[in-house]
């Protein structure tokens, strides 16, 4: 058997799916790990990809995709946060957010060149990177600081051969997020070292506490800024892989070359269903964030009360909280935790090593089953300590 590309074989497989898998496996398991939220698409976004389908409307947009949607996505920016751009030549429909990552970073690498990477991270970042020939270089993000980006951190990362940086806020799988203010001392070591900003976006609307803010909405830095978003978490529209891309012309006219020979364009259903999600769905994403706001203040505020430091997230779904005082590993908290109490979460390290010492608990499931899960947390927590006074 012929051997296969090296990078692909040395990949590590997803901690998050491994959990995922081990719950699937085992009746009545509570599953915190999934970051997907629990709700069905709104019943008028599904209608409108059904009618499509009894308009004949089943063939190939256009590469970008079709210029009503790209359209709404460049109005929604505008009216939402302050940003402006072209749907003709600015906008580019994918097939999820995961095809935005992974089409910035085949176009803008070259093989050595590295994107810094904030850890903890989202698990598909490092992964497309290497795929791209590209190096991760690694800034770690604390507790202490709410798991911001700062601007020594930043300029002690950059170096001859940085050619972007993959940031995400609100953070998965921290709950972090940056400031307009926070961004702004960012901006002076942007704009003088002249790397990418790549901006994944996709919990922009999970922002529960202040205003969302885009490193975008900087003029001096705006040609820098590569904006990924998509319909998944805002619209609960996982199932339907749309995602697009903002940025300058050049760029997206190249990123658009790598769509089309990959790609084709996204499925013209799903985009049919974003335009009714972006023309009639804004309060639908009230409704959803109300409710997730609730599930956050919930879980905090239990976790916290068995000893387990967690910071309230000011956006996403994801609380991070410490494990460090029951004396277990990340894993072993998580193995654990499964295994007595029949509760799955992620251990922190799925999303690099500086995840150590903390866990993923995802609140995208019912008021009910966060609180069933969190009686069960205390009793498990409780018994560690009871197991470690008898020794």
């Amino acid at each position: 058997m012929l051997p296969i590309n090296e990078t692909v074989r040395d990949l590590k497989p997803s901690g998050i799916r491994k959990y995922f898998d081990l719950a699937n496996s085992m009746e009545g398991v509570i599953s915190l790990g999934v970051g997907e939220p629990d709700f069905a698409t709104p019943w008028h976004i599904c209608e409108a990809a059904a009618d499509s389908f009894k308009d004949g409307k089943t063939h190939y947009t256009a590469n970008r995709g079709t210029l009503e949607l790209r359209e709404l996505i460049c109005q929604y920016y505008q009216e939402n946060f302050g940003v402006q751009y072209n749907p003709v030549d600015e906008a580019l429909v994918t097939v999820g957010g995961s095809e935005g990552v992974d089409l910035c970073f085949r176009t803008l690498l070259n093989p050595g060149d590295e994107v810094i990477v904030l850890d903890p991270n989202y698990v598909a970042y490092e992964p497309a990177i290497l795929m791209a020939g590209g190096k991760p270089v690694y800034i770690t993000l604390t507790q202490e600081n709410d798991f911001k980006l700062l601007p020594e951190d930043l300029k002690a990362a950059i170096t001859p051969k940085t050619k972007a940086i993959m940031l995400n806020y609100p953070s998965n799988p921290t709950g972090g997020t940056m400031s307009k203010e926070d961004y702004a001392k960012l901006v002076p070591v942007f704009k003088e070292s002249g790397i990418y900003i790549i901006s994944d976006e996709i919990y922009a609307e999970l922002t529960f506490d202040g205003q969302f803010c885009t490193p975008a909405s900087f003029d001096e830095i705006k040609d820098q800024v590569i904006i990924i978003n998509g319909f998944s978490k805002a619209f609960a529209m996982t199932g339907w892989r749309l995602g697009f891309l903002l940025c300058n012309a050049e760029l997206s006219k190249q990123m658009t070359k790598v769509h089309q020979f990959i790609i084709m364009s996204a499925p013209t259903a799903a985009q049919i269903a974003a335009v009714q999600a972006l023309k009639e769905g804004r309060h639908d994403i009230l409704e959803m964030r109300k409710e997730y706001e609730r599930r956050r203040n919930l879980i905090c505020s239990r976790l916290n009360a068995v000893g387990l430091k967690t910071n309230i997230p000011k956006g996403t779904f994801y609380v991070f909280p410490d494990i460090t005082s029951t004396g277990l590993t990340s894993d072993e908290f998580c193995m654990q935790l499964l295994e007595k109490k029949k509760i799955a979460v992620v251990p922190g390290t799925a999303f690099g090593v500086h995840g150590e010492g903390h866990i993923r608990i995802s609140y995208a499931t019912s008021y009910n089953n966060i609180k069933i899960a969190c009686e069960r947390i205390a009793e498990f927590v409780s018994e560690l300590k009871e197991k470690e006074e008898a020794k």
